[in-house]
């Protein structure tokens, strides 16, 4: 894997976003591959900003400042040019939740949209949340962060299988090797979601190790107190002879031991 993105289809560009951090790799594949193809890569992440609204009331937000709903079909985007604020790139993107919209914007608008969405949405009963509220509720509906639940090390089959692959489109690098694993069956570990004990002193860091009967068998990636729960989650990867769901395992930890149990994701219906 060199990375997991979204792939948004303009009419005469494509805009893919991704985790910050990997715009030189993922360019540098990008044009190794082009050949003869009129393309230009160009990196846009210095002069653009993103903003995102996501809840059940994500479409009134951006309804009362004036951007236009593009619609339900997930990644589907419009490009939204303003006399006042510049180019705006409106995609309709559930990232938690059952609606939700990311919002790109030219740097210079950026508080000014910011500051928008936010009376917009507190006017709808939401609020401001920042980066910790986003990772939780990631995590409650058990989505996978590349760089933090995935990397160059996983096959896709371990962690996105379900949301972000096919094996039935056209050619691409790496389809032999995703098909022959696909047909022979189940890969050697899955990403799975893992209710942790209640009285935690901390919360595991990523890294630590899961055990059946003594055997270390997996581990964390993610762990989060979960308002909506009242609980203590976590992502990890789990070897297959021990990761059906509803098994017990034990965590170690610097604080020593304590019971995890394999259970089914979502842990929050968006």
């Amino acid at each position: 894997m060199e990375s997991d993105l979204n792939v948004f289809n303009l009419a005469d560009e494509l805009l893919l976003d991704f985790e910050p951090g990997l715009t030189e790799g993922i360019s540098q594949r990008l044009e190794k591959y082009i050949v003869a193809d009129d393309v230009q890569i160009v990196d846009v992440a210095p002069h653009y900003g993103l903003l995102s609204v996501q809840g059940p009331k994500a479409a009134e937000v951006i309804g009362a400042v004036g951007l236009m709903n593009n619609g339900e079909k997930s990644c589907s985007i419009v490009k939204i040019s303003d006399a006042t604020l510049g180019e705006i790139y409106l995609a309709n993107q559930p990232r938690v939740s059952r609606s939700g919209f990311d919002i790109f914007v030219t740097n210079d608008s950026l508080g000014a949209v910011a500051d928008k969405l936010i009376a917009a949405a507190k006017n709808a009963g939401g609020r401001a949340c920042g980066w910790t509220a986003l990772e939780t509720a990631r995590i409650e509906v058990g989505i996978s962060r590349f760089g933090t639940d995935m990397d160059e090390t996983n096959l896709p089959m371990e962690c996105i299988e379900s949301r972000a692959m096919s094996f039935n489109k056209g050619c691409y690098i790496g389809q032999e090797v995703l098909n022959r694993i696909h047909a022979i069956g189940r890969v050697a570990k899955e990403l799975r979601g893992l209710r942790l004990a209640d009285n935690l002193k901390s919360l595991p860091r990523k890294g630590d190790k899961l055990f059946q009967n003594g055997k270390e068998v997996g581990y964390l990636t993610s762990a989060v107190k979960s308002p909506a729960l009242n609980a203590n989650i976590a992502l990890g990867y789990v070897r297959r002879e021990a990761n059906e769901i509803g098994t017990e395992l034990v965590l170690r930890t610097t604080e020593g031991e304590s019971p995890v149990k394999i259970v089914a994701l979502p842990f929050v219906k968006p």
